[in-house]
């Protein structure tokens, strides 16, 4: 049984941090009922020859109000849905909205507050002063981490992770780098709701904040809902050894 079943709404939206463990080796930042699985997942590649490592796990509402706030105000690059530059500014606010969606999750909305979402990277296969783009070529055939790709595919499962991402369905792009740990993540899910969003969402400094509450409801069965699910391989008691 997990030590606790339920979130707090600001355990979902990433304004507490009271559900993490902080990862010293390798330094991340996840659910305290994940953190065993995603240890035992990484002792399991390196005897395959593979450095797994989760270079980024938690995200605050804070950080990822920061981001959504320096594109939004075209301070930072966004780009269109093919990863083609996109001026931001010559959208109107709810086209602008739209575009920061296809690459980052609204705050208060983003998986990665859970702590039972990551994105991974095998630093064992990482060549010499590469510069890791995170696209999906590189986790494709002939890119630098599609041999962690095929080990995810024939091992993660055992260990209760999943890709929410996978294909594409019409909301966020495919991320072949981002794991889900399938039976936290899913209490997660299940706790979020839109008028709780909402609230936090309507009490922030949200730049656009009008466009955003206008597509809100939308936007969260698209981006929030509407993942891939787990395998029900993923949602048995997770490998720990």
């Amino acid at each position: 049984m997990p030590e606790n079943p339920h979130f707090t709404l600001e355990q979902l939206t990433g304004k507490a941090r009271d559900h993490l463990t902080e990862l010293a080796d390798p330094r991340c930042s996840l659910h305290r009922d994940v953190a065993a699985s995603f240890l035992a997942m990484r002792a399991a590649a390196a005897v395959d020859g593979l450095e797994l490592v989760a270079f980024s796990s938690f995200r605050d509402f804070d950080r990822q109000l920061t981001i959504w706030n320096g594109k939004f105000r075209g301070e930072r690059e966004m780009q269109d849905r093919s990863g083609r530059r996109l001026d931001g500014l010559a959208l109107s606010p709810v086209e602008r909205v739209a575009a920061i969606l296809w690459w980052s999750a609204l705050p208060g909305a983003s998986r990665h507050h859970w702590g039972t979402d990551f994105d991974v990277m095998d630093l064992a296969t990482l060549p010499p002063g590469y510069r890791v783009q995170v696209v999906p070529a590189e986790y494709a055939r002939g890119g630098p981490f599609h041999r962690l790709t095929t080990w995810l595919d024939a091992n993660m499962h055992a260990y209760g992770f999943y890709r929410p991402y996978a294909t594409d369905r019409g909301g966020v792009s495919p991320e072949p780098w981002h794991l889900s740990h399938a039976p936290v993540a899913q209490r997660a899910q299940r706790a979020l709701s839109l008028d709780g969003l909402r609230a936090v969402l309507a009490a922030s400094e949200i730049e656009g904040r009008e466009a955003v509450l206008e597509t809100l409801a939308e936007n969260f069965r698209r981006y929030v809902l509407d993942v891939d699910a787990p395998p029900q391989a993923a949602l048995v008691s997770p490998r720990l050894s």
